[in-house]
């Protein structure tokens, strides 16, 4: 049976969030239920929650809202601005055999609304693709708990599953290595570089860093960032002196991923530097981590290290870059096996890339 004599195939995009506004008042929900999550800080609740209700949520709201207000658009927060982009391109390259839409584990649109949504419009099929390339307990897991908590219909940890029916759910795997996802990153990336004045001489590959007890307790994250940075350079023809990788991010005490991308950016005018590049292939969409954090902050560690600010380059996200998108509408396709038959491929696909006239990697 095709897909048009059954439901349509519900395709939740999941982000992880993003503040309602640039102000304290904003930030403090949003924190709360981020610290909050045990998949990102795992100390105990009864060690951590004071602390987090106390010093954490009493400073950092302030502190984190003037940071948003510098990369806050007319439009709102860039994440939220790119992923909804991202949701109009991906819906128009499915076609109308599935309904495409945003969930995010903190904040609004939140993933229990998106799950909401798709139910009352009588799907019962999801396909969940999280905007996360490399698999890390931090995020996709987060993900995976959100989603199922909403399928299920529970409320809370401490409330049991209420619903008698729950959707049929398929999670989109770790794509780290997959060759279209790594392509549309050289395209990206060949595109930013031929876009300067000068070529960089130095491209500075980083990833958001994790406590490095959690990789030492199982989660895989810092290979597959390991792996994707090397296909990466090989795809650029980068040998191994003009390029670096780093974690960023780093929170509280305790050792995090190394090396730190604070240090790499400053000790990089020491090492004759002149024009580093800096891109980041685990966030897929642009956020506070990348606009300011590498862009802002970055810049400033930079010149802290004696580099002129004016040669620092940030080359964007992938965003709504078409390559980008073909790789999220084929992971959707090579993950609804079964739910919909060649007959009404189409149907589902939109037109192929061959029938528009636009080739695999143009």
């Amino acid at each position: 049976m095709g897909i048009a004599a059954q439901s349509k195939v519900g395709v939740l995009v999941a982000q992880l969030g993003t503040p309602e506004a640039p102000t304290a008042k904003g930030l403090r929900p949003y924190l709360k239920q981020f610290l909050s999550d045990t998949r990102v800080i795992d100390y105990p609740p009864w060690v951590w929650q004071p602390i987090l209700r106390g010093a954490v949520l009493s400073r950092r709201p302030a502190r984190s809202a003037r940071l948003y207000s510098r990369i806050w658009t007319d439009e709102g927060s860039p994440l939220l601005v790119y992923s909804n982009k991202q949701i109009a391109s991906l819906q128009e390259r499915l076609g109308a055999g599935c309904r495409v839409i945003l969930g995010m584990t903190y904040g609004e649109p939140s993933i229990s609304r998106a799950v909401a949504t798709l139910e009352a419009e009588g799907i019962d099929r999801l396909i969940v693709l999280p905007m996360f390339p490399q698999y890390s307990s931090t995020t996709t897991a987060s993900i995976y708990d959100a989603v199922y908590a909403a399928a299920a219909g529970k409320a809370s940890l401490f409330h049991v599953n209420r619903k008698r029916f729950v959707p049929a759910l398929r999670f989109i795997a770790a794509f780290y290595d997959a060759p279209d996802y790594i392509e549309s990153m050289r395209q990206h990336l060949s595109e930013t570089v031929g876009a300067l004045p000068d070529a960089p001489d130095k491209f500075v590959i980083t990833f958001h860093g994790i406590p490095d007890r959690y990789i030492q307790t199982g989660d895989p994250y810092r290979a597959q960032c390991e792996r994707t940075a090397r296909l990466l350079a090989d795809a650029m023809n980068w040998d191994d002196s003009q390029w670096v990788i780093g974690f960023q991010s780093r929170f509280g005490r305790e050792e995090w991923l190394a090396p730190y991308t604070e240090e790499v950016l400053t000790g990089l005018h020491k090492q004759g530097v002149q024009r580093p590049l800096v891109f980041s292939p685990g966030f897929v969409t642009d956020c506070l981590e990348t606009l300011d954090e590498l862009g802002n902050e970055g810049r400033e560690q930079f010149a802290h290290g004696g580099g002129d600010p004016e040669k620092f380059r940030l080359a964007p996200c992938l965003n709504d870059h078409p390559a980008w998108i073909d790789v999220m509408a084929d992971l959707v396709r090579q993950n609804a096996g079964g739910w919909v038959d060649h007959s009404s491929a189409l149907a589902f696909n939109g037109a192929s890339r061959e029938d528009a006239g636009v080739s695999q990697y143009a």
